[in-house]
């Protein structure tokens, strides 16, 4: 891993804002107007009103919500609501949260690492960025010349060993606490010791980075940081906290380090029957019809996850009501190494990469749909089939809505392994093919960047 270092972080004062968990807010771009509107009544000192505060009638070039946010970032630490820390530290972070009935601790922590681009060195990418989202995270990041949220990353540690040398140092340790929106217990614990972190900085320097999510924001921590380079001359210093960004750092071993499904409600697909899709998969897919009605979908899940192949996928019909049990075929392979030479056979072994390139680009000619409503849970492919709740976010995190989901899809999330692969080859990955729950918050540690 490129060079990490502990650093000074800001932290909410307790003894001025009370909870921790009336403070902290999830990341920007998973926050609708309604629970921006909860966070805002939570406390007057929410960091929502730095990573996404509202947009006014009367925005302009000298007062927005950028030039807000860097306000009220200032004024916090001006009135004591946010402290700098005592000393240097990297920051333990563990989350306990529930997933398919079992309690899950992950484990990581967050410090400075120092940035690079993609394909330069040793962090690795998972998805395609944006430029609209980028762009609006440099604004802020000007503004505030602060990181407010943290990247995630990924590391390879078949042991555990970094992870385990920092919870011994905190054995014992009371943590900080805050649970959020969604009921996930978050904990943290500063690590200021001088040996313990040098020790934690020998064993991740030769180790790879994988982000998992905050993509946007790592280019744009980039960004800002040529930015400020050419301000002051074209190059700054090398212990400049500009040439860093704050990153949660997780092992791929980790026992809390799963990764959940992402199942996909297509908008826009003509209507079709469980014949007609079998007809146009043809013999790149062996299938079968498995019943009918929205509530199948657990039991097409519970299938699927059970033979654990990437080459399972389950296709509901919204006009005749069925699903239809697809499984690539020898056929189906070569017609993917085909369609998608421009990517590896890893690459073209996932299950979203044979749903979206070889099934919907490809056999069913629907490449150009909208983006589909992407849903982890289950329970939401019964609801979005049976109600016809089209609203959800884009690939760039915006809000997306269309007409009836006339097709969906169940398919296996990628493996922790797959995704090491792919991102060696310097591959992204296709679009929301993972879902790594559950999310990071920000407000537990802010990375000030002067």
């Amino acid at each position: 891993m490129p060079d990490i270092q502990a650093f000074r972080g800001l932290r909410y004062d307790l003894g001025r804002v009370g909870s921790l968990s009336d403070v902290i807010a999830p990341p920007y771009d998973v926050i609708d107007q309604e629970l921006q509107d909860e966070l805002y009544g939570k406390n007057d000192a929410n960091v929502v009103r730095l990573i996404l505060n509202r947009d006014e009638d009367s925005d302009n070039d000298d007062n927005n919500r950028y030039t807000r946010a860097a306000r009220f970032l200032t004024q916090w630490q001006r009135e004591g609501v946010l402290q700098v820390e005592p000393d240097a530290a990297v920051y333990v972070y563990h989350q306990v949260f529930e997933a398919d009935g079992q309690t899950f601790t992950r484990r990581g922590f967050m410090c400075r690492v120092k940035l690079e681009r993609f394909g330069e060195g040793k962090i690795y990418p998972h998805e395609e960025t944006h430029s609209g989202p980028k762009a609006d995270r440099l604004k802020l990041i000007t503004a505030c010349k602060a990181n407010l949220s943290q990247i995630f990353g990924l590391y390879p540690d078949p042991e555990n060993e970094a992870q385990d040398l920092l919870e011994t140092s905190i054995a014992g340790a009371t943590p900080l606490e805050a649970t959020d929106h969604l009921g996930v217990l978050h904990r943290i614990w500063p690590v200021t010791d001088v040996k313990v972190i040098s020790e934690l900085e020998g064993v991740m320097g030769p180790k790879p980075a994988y982000i998992a999510d905050g993509h946007h924001r790592y280019e744009t921590a980039c960004n800002y940081r040529d930015q400020h380079a050419n301000e002051h001359g074209g190059e700054l210093p090398p212990d400049h906290p500009a040439n860093y960004v704050l990153m949660m750092c997780v092992g791929m071993s980790d026992p809390g380090m799963i990764v959940l499904p992402t199942h996909r409600l297509f908008r826009g697909a003509p209507a079709m029957s469980s014949e007609e899709l079998i007809a146009k998969l043809g013999d790149c897919f062996t299938c079968r019809i498995a019943g009918e009605g929205p509530d199948l979908a657990e039991m097409i899940w519970d299938q699927i996850a059970a033979e654990d192949d990437q080459g399972n996928i389950g296709f509901f019909t919204q006009a005749d009501q069925r699903w239809v049990m697809a499984s690539v075929t020898d056929a189906g392979m070569a017609k993917m190494a085909e369609v998608a030479t421009d990517h590896s056979t890893d690459w073209q072994g996932l299950g979203v990469s044979l749903l979206h390139r070889l099934a919907m680009d490809t056999l069913l000619g629907l490449s150009d749909l909208p983006s589909p409503k992407y849903v982890r849970a289950i329970e939401e492919v019964v609801q979005g089939l049976s109600d016809g709740d089209d609203t959800g976010r884009d690939a760039t995190g915006q809000v997306a809505s269309g007409g009836q989901f006339n097709l969906a899809a169940v398919v296996m999330p990628a493996t922790l392994e797959a995704i090491r692969l792919i991102r060696e080859h310097n591959e992204p990955m296709p679009a929301t093919s993972t879902c790594y729950y559950t999310t990071l918050l920000s407000g537990l540690v802010i990375n000030p960047l002067e």
